[in-house]
């Protein structure tokens, strides 16, 4: 990887603005992001992780501008990628793609597979129409799929193989930044370790660059360059996958590992889990000073009141917590 990060997002913010009641009598904001600090190296894998809520997905969707910032950078390449409005921002659209959950949903039905693999090359003027059914044929077989697919529309496809479609679609236009977005979490357990081995080959042949969404920590660790722990719209944690998967430091990524079953039956038993207590407080109301300090086992009295720093506790390994900043963990 280099020394310049592909990408640099500085203090992101993202509020949604919503209506409540039954008549959509009262407005309110969701606190969604709140001064996010990324920098994402070229060729890695960093992926995102955090309870339902936390702001992963919108991370992923600010970022490639598809939820308009309510505030901060996204800086590509030189460009403030927050600053361009629709017109400006799709010559970028080429380098940075997504993958999202459902390929189901992302595919349209009235479209054979060749058609939706093509639209982006014809659209991006990347191929003439003669060239383009060589060139789907390729991205069907760089995704592990026989050229006869490009005929199929996604209703004659299993989920996986639709999945397939839906990257195949996202290389389309030799993209360097993919946003997989909880892009195996729809999929059989024997399906997702295909297509997590699938985007680790596409990766090597291509320098492809993931920010990676997901809930499943065994496949976070088996993919990933770097971590990045989300808790309720803020980064608590950020660490090399080996410091952070052997060494955390925050209690909420500590109380996330230790709910990840062991391989070996006698460590399971014996091992102490930390189950925290309560839910995820509202986006529209989140407490003030540490996000997590209503549920945190070593809350102390600042905890409630200041936001802690980002620091950078280890070399590469980054925390907000006062507790590890003061020396005070459990």
């Amino acid at each position: 990887m280099g020394a310049e990060p592909l990408l640099r997002i500085e203090k992101l913010v993202k509020h949604f603005d919503v209506r409540l009641g039954a008549f959509g009598e009262r407005s309110a904001t969701v606190y969604a992001l709140d001064n996010v600090d990324l920098d994402i190296m070229e060729g890695e894998t960093l992926s995102l992780v955090g309870e339902s809520g936390c702001g992963k997905s919108t991370t992923g969707f600010t970022i490639l501008n598809l939820y308009r910032a309510t505030s901060g950078k996204v800086v590509y390449r030189g460009q403030d990628l927050v600053k361009l409005d629709e017109k400006a921002m799709r010559p970028f659209r080429r380098d940075l793609q997504i993958v999202f959950q459902d390929p189901y949903s992302t595919l349209n039905p009235r479209m054979t597979v060749g058609e939706a693999v093509g639209e982006p090359i014809l659209f991006h003027k990347l191929a003439t129409k003669a060239e383009l059914k060589g060139k789907v044929e390729t991205l069907l077989g760089d995704v592990g799929l026989p050229a006869r697919f490009a005929q199929r529309y996604p209703h004659e496809l299993s989920g996986g193989q639709r999945q397939r479609v839906a990257i195949a679609r996202a290389l389309a236009c030799q993209p360097k930044f993919i946003v997989c977005d909880e892009a195996i979490s729809a999929l059989d357990v024997s399906i997702q370790a295909q297509i997590i081995n699938l985007l680790l080959d596409l990766q090597d042949k291509y320098g492809l660059t993931y920010l990676f969404i997901a809930h499943d920590l065994a496949v976070v660790r088996h993919i990933s360059t770097r971590v990045g722990v989300m808790y309720l719209g803020r980064l608590a944690e950020l660490a090399s996958r080996d410091a952070l998967f052997e060494e955390p430091l925050h209690p909420y990524t500590k109380a996330l590992l230790s709910a990840v079953p062991e391989t070996d039956p006698a460590h399971e038993r014996s091992r102490q889990r930390q189950i925290l207590q309560g839910d995820v407080p509202s986006p529209l109301n989140p407490p003030a000073g540490c996000r997590f300090h209503t549920r945190c086992p070593i809350a102390m009295e600042v905890c409630g009141r200041i936001i802690p720093e980002w620091k950078e506790a280890k070399p590469g390994h980054y925390v907000a917590c006062h507790a590890v900043n003061t020396g005070q963990t459990a």
